[in-house]
């Protein structure tokens, strides 16, 4: 995460009990929108305990959190709520908290076969000349590739059955 508002709301929502998943910034000038998504540490893929009571206190505390930074941050609309079921992957420990899980990768360019999507089951992260690269099982095929190819990760949901 980059930015100091950022990083001081991924320590602020920690020490809250939370894990900040995502921020974005959005709106206008005249409203402008601060949307972040939120998740519980221990959480499960396909199952964050993220209630919607949660997402309220945790609205409220990052509110006052942002009035008492007295930098106009406060009058900001302020979104809170669970990553969902495909919960994105935003962070390199991501790709190593969720090892084992099946990941959708959208890339900036061709990322495996030309194409710009991949699915596959992730198998974890590796430094590969010096970076880190996300090391997936695709069609039974173990495959690699660039952390810094990948413009969006997310979880895949697995549905039951």
């Amino acid at each position: 995460m980059a930015g100091s508002l950022e990083r001081d709301l991924d320590d602020f929502v920690s020490g809250i009990g939370f894990e900040l998943v995502s921020m974005e910034r959005g709106g206008g000038r005249r409203r402008p929108l601060l949307r972040l998504r939120v998740d519980r540490p221990d959480s499960r893929p396909g199952h964050s305990s993220v209630t919607v009571d949660d997402c309220a206190a945790v609205s409220r505390a990052v509110r006052d959190f942002l009035e008492e930074r007295g930098t106009g941050e406060d009058q900001w609309v302020l979104e809170v709520s669970s990553p969902g079921v495909e919960r994105p992957l935003t962070r390199v420990r991501d790709y190593e908290r969720f090892a084992g899980e099946m990941v959708r990768l959208r890339g900036h360019g061709p990322l495996v076969g030309g194409s710009r999507q991949v699915v596959g089951r992730l198998i974890g992260l590796e430094k590969e000349a010096g970076r880190d690269t996300v090391v997936l099982e695709v069609d039974g095929e173990r495959t690699s590739v660039a952390l810094s190819a990948i413009a969006r990760g997310t979880l895949v949901y697995e549905f039951a059955g």
